[in-house]
Parts: C-alpha cells; sequence; structure tokens
C-alpha cells in the first residue's frame, strides 16, 4: 500500500469520527442520568438510563404527533417537488414552444432570490387563502423546485428522440409516454431526488414555525423546544433533550438506509 492511498484512509477516517463523534456522544447524553452529565471529565461510554429517559422525553414532547406531523411534512414536499419538477422539466423539453428556454431559466433564477425575499409574499399568499396552520400551508409552498426541474430537464435531455417518436407513432400521447416510459427510466434519479428532499422537508425550521401556531401542529425540529426549561434557573435536562434528538434522527436515518441502494444508483445515474 503507497503513501497516497494511506493518506487517503487516512483522512477518511478523520472525517468519519468528526461527523460520528457529536451523534455517538449525544447518544451516551440521552442514556445518562443528569448528574451523570454535568460531572468531570465527562463520561463517554453509555449508561442505564436508556429506557427512562426516551419514555419521559416522548411523553414529555409528545413525539408521536411531532414525527407525524413531520412525516407528513417531509413525505409531502418530497413527493410534491417531485410530481411538480418532472412535469415541468416534461413540458420545456418535450412540448416545443416558443419561450421555452426563457421559461426554464426563469425558473432556475429562483434559486438566485434569498429566502427573506420569498418568505413575506409566500405567507401573505397563504394567509389570505386560509392556510395558516394547516398541513396544506406546511407543504404546498415549499413544492416548487427550480433544482429538480433542472436535475430532470438534464435528464430528459438525454433521452434518443427516437424514442418519443417511436412512443407517438405506436399512439402514446404526452402524458402516455411520460407515464410509461420516461417514468421507468427515472426510477433511480427519483429514489435519490426523494431521499435529499425528504431530509430537506424534515429538517425545514424557519416556515414551519412561521405557519403554525398551536402545538398541535409543530414539527419535531421545532417541538424539541418543550424539553428546555422555559425558566432560566432551572438546569437544562441535556439527557431529555438529546434522547428526543435522537429520535428525531430515526426518522431521516431510516430513509437513507432504506433507500441506500436507489440512492446512490441515481446519483451515479446522475453524473453520466
Amino acid at each position: 500500500m503507497d503513501w497516497s492511498t494511506i493518506l487517503v484512509h487516512a483522512a477518511l477516517i478523520v472525517s468519519v469520527a468528526l461527523v460520528a463523534f457529536p451523534l455517538y456522544y449525544a447518544f451516551v447524553i440521552s442514556t445518562q442520568a443528569l448528574d451523570e452529565v454535568i460531572q468531570k471529565p465527562p463520561r463517554l461510554l453509555p449508561s442505564s438510563h436508556l429506557v427512562e429517559n426516551y419514555v419521559e422525553a416522548w411523553r414529555r414532547s409528545g413525539m408521536a404527533r411531532l414525527l407525524l406531523n413531520s412525516a407528513i411534512v417531509a413525505v409531502g414536499v418530497a413527493v410534491g417537488k417531485i410530481a411538480i419538477s418532472m412535469l415541468s422539466a416534461f413540458a420545456i423539453v418535450y412540448f416545443r414552444f416558443r419561450g421555452a428556454t426563457f421559461v426554464f431559466w426563469l425558473i432556475f433564477l429562483t434559486l438566485m432570490l434569498p429566502i427573506p425575499v420569498r418568505i413575506l409574499p409566500t405567507y401573505e399568499v397563504v394567509g389570505n387563502i386560509g392556510w395558516l396552520n394547516t398541513y396544506a400551508g406546511l407543504t404546498v409552498p415549499l413544492m416548487a423546485s427550480a433544482t429538480a426541474t433542472f436535475l430532470f430537464r438534464q435528464f430528459y435531455m438525454t433521452v434518443p428522440n427516437e424514442l418519443a417518436e417511436a412512443a407517438q407513432m405506436d399512439g402514446a400521447g404526452p402524458l402516455r409516454f411520460l407515464w410509461s416510459f420516461l417514468l421507468p427510466l427515472s426510477w433511480a434519479n427519483i429514489a435519490a431526488l426523494f431521499v435529499v428532499l425528504f431530509i430537506y422537508g424534515w429538517n425545514e425550521y424557519f416556515w414551519p414555525l412561521l405557519i403554525t401556531n398551536t402545538e398541535e401542529m409543530r414539527t419535531v425540529v421545532i417541538g424539541l423546544e418543550r424539553l428546555i426549561p422555559r425558566s432560566g434557573t432551572e438546569l437544562p435536562t441535556w439527557n431529555l433533550i438529546m434522547a428526543g434528538a435522537m429520535m428525531a434522527l430515526i426518522p431521516p436515518v431510516a430513509v437513507i438506509l432504506f433507500m441506500q441502494r436507489w440512492f446512490v444508483k441515481g446519483l451515479i445515474e446522475s453524473e453520466k
């Protein structure tokens, strides 16, 4: 083994350690009693309070409702972004109309708009149509995606024109061509995008915080605040906070593990 290989492996190990250690230490804290958390030097091995900490964090935060809300938002945003992006990219590539390229770049330019610029008008629209504190208000405004539209457009442009012509000769209309030909070819890309967009929807903080005003509609990244004492004189229960954070981490990690094969395949195909 040469030195370059050794250095690459060493850098990889260090990188993994830098990412994994904070997660490991958060898990360790979630298994400890509060007096163990604050002791010096800190303990780096799990303790025996895992079950009671997780049960108490689940009860105190109302974790079941928080996870349900986050799952609805994450799945809704991911599916909505993929569906809208597929249809918009399909229209731009296969519907020959004047200004198609201009329309695409107009969509793409929305990426350059800062989020605060878009938040106020979006909030006004959502409020005017009565979507405040609703699942529709949580998900629909987040469904548009210039990035996903760009990726689907680039993929569709690699599909041979002969395929569309053959489908047309067989009597397939535009939607039939999309459903029967392009969709099966896009499954790997869709899977990769779904993982990324699910995590995006799950981690979204600012918009759910702005759009919801009741505890029943809070998502898990906001609801973890329930585990933080309201009094400034009370010591934070870091063991319960970390237990809640670990439970909030499980669904996105499960999605990544479940869809890992398709995710990697989609990333590889997107680079071709």
